[in-house]
C-alpha cells in the first residue's frame, strides 16, 4: 500500500486553515476543534511517512507512540494534552452542565489551540521532509 502521508498532511493544513478562519470569525469552539483535528492528522501523516499507520484520535497518544527518533519534546506533548481536550467538548452541549460550547470557549483558548496545532504540524513536517 502506498504512503498517504501527503494526503494526511494536506488535510491537516486545510483543517489548520479552517481553525484560523474560525478564530478570526470568533467561532472559538470550532477553532479549537479544527486545531485538534489538524494536529491529529499531521501526526497520522508522520506515521504514514514512516511506513506505519495510526488509528487513535488522541494527539498525545499518537505522539507518545512514535519511534524515538521522531518523538517530540515533553513540552510539545504537554501542548498535545491541551489539544486533546478539544476533541469532544467543542462539539457537544452535554459536555457542560448547561449552555452550549460556544458559551464556554474563549479567544485566548482558541488561539492557544491553533498555536499548539501549528507546533505539532511543524514537528511532523520536520520529520517527514528530511
Amino acid at each position: 500500500m502506498p504512503s498517504r502521508a501527503e494526503d494526511w498532511l494536506r488535510q491537516a493544513s486545510r483543517d489548520l486553515q479552517l481553525a484560523r478562519e474560525a478564530l478570526a470569525s470568533g467561532i472559538f469552539e470550532w477553532a479549537a476543534f479544527a486545531a485538534q483535528q489538524a494536529a491529529a492528522k499531521a501526526v497520522k501523516a508522520l506515521y504514514q511517512g514512516l511506513g506505519g499507520e495510526a488509528r487513535s484520535h488522541s494527539v498525545t497518544q499518537l505522539l507518545a507512540a512514535l519511534p524515538s527518533a521522531a518523538r517530540p519534546s515533553e513540552q510539545l506533548v504537554e501542548r498535545a494534552k491541551e489539544l486533546d481536550k478539544h476533541y469532544i467538548a467543542p462539539r457537544y452541549p452535554n459536555s457542560y452542565p448547561e449552555g452550549a460550547p460556544m458559551d464556554f470557549y474563549t479567544g485566548a483558548e482558541a488561539e492557544r489551540a491553533v498555536d499548539g496545532a501549528e507546533r505539532v504540524i511543524e514537528h511532523c513536517k520536520s520529520h517527514l521532509f528530511r
